[in-house]
């Protein structure tokens, strides 16, 4: 019978400070922020695909309000605080940690998607905040399972997916065996990847700009020929997507429930979470 999942928790969970150093291009549709300052020497990488809840300024505020407490005390604190001297919250995946980065310090970066519509006030922060814009960092751990001890692992995702699923890749074994199919929003937005003899990604450009995302990787895992024996899947993204594969997997392929890790990141329609 299979195991249930639980998340790995974080080891030391406060909320750090950091502040913004620099943006870089990544693709047309990706950007990468770097963030430092001393408050990151406190921030203990796992791998994978390790998430963490960020707070960001409000519109018209003139300092960033940090909750005080940790673990799930928090919230409940930032309930209590008025609406206009909350901070923005929202969630996002380490997509590289550094302990000793271009200017000494620690450097965590994070890959923002970038909207033309529907664009949330993190993915706004991200492409206009002014170089040294403070921002609060809670880590919350990894949602995938490094010891599930499944022979094959499958890794679905669209672009709100891509720094975990890059994340896995890097952590795993190098002889993991492994199918992943990231959903991207056009040619010039895959990334390059080290892999094993044993991985394989596949990289499923969007035609249409205007086609909802997750559809064409869902699309790409009902059609695929997928290995036998014991597996695991990893599937984030647009909540359609998850929730899609995860039915799929079960009620098609006939695998258990907790063999599925499936989490939404945000829904089609409304204002993007980042």
């Amino acid at each position: 019978m299979a195991k249930h999942h639980r998340p790995t928790k974080p080891t030391d969970p406060r909320v750090l400070t950091a502040r913004l150093l620099r943006r870089t291009g990544v693709s047309p549709n990706l950007v990468r922020v770097t963030l430092g300052g001393e408050g990151l020497e406190h921030f203990t990488p796992l791998g994978y695909d390790q998430w963490f809840r960020m707070f960001l300024p409000r519109q018209g505020q003139d300092q960033l309000r940090l909750p005080s407490r940790t673990s799930n005390l928090w919230y409940a604190q930032y309930l209590t605080t008025p609406k206009a001297a909350r901070p923005i919250v929202r969630n996002y995946t380490v997509r590289a940690f550094r302990r000793a980065g271009a200017e000494g310090g620690p450097e965590l970066d994070i890959d923002f998607v970038l909207h033309d519509e529907h664009a949330g006030p993190a993915a706004t922060w991200a492409a206009e905040a002014p170089i040294g814009s403070e921002a609060g960092i809670l880590d919350q751990g990894l949602g995938f399972d490094p010891a599930h001890g499944a022979e094959h692992l499958v890794l679905v995702a669209d672009e709100s997916g891509l720094p975990a699923v890059l994340g896995v890749l890097a952590s795993l074994p190098r002889d993991a065996r492994v199918e992943a199919f990231i959903e991207i929003p056009g040619d010039e937005d895959d990334q390059p990847v080290e892999l094993g003899a044993h991985m394989r990604v596949h990289w499923l450009p969007r035609a249409d700009a205007h086609a909802k995302p997750g559809e064409l990787a869902l699309t790409a895992l009902r059609a695929a020929t997928l290995p036998e024996g014991r597996s695991y899947a990893f599937v984030v993204g647009e909540q359609s997507l998850p929730t899609g594969a995860r039915r799929h997997l079960v009620n098609d392929r006939g695998w258990d429930k907790a063999d599925v890790t499936f989490v939404g990141y945000w829904r089609h329609g409304a204002a993007y979470m980042g």
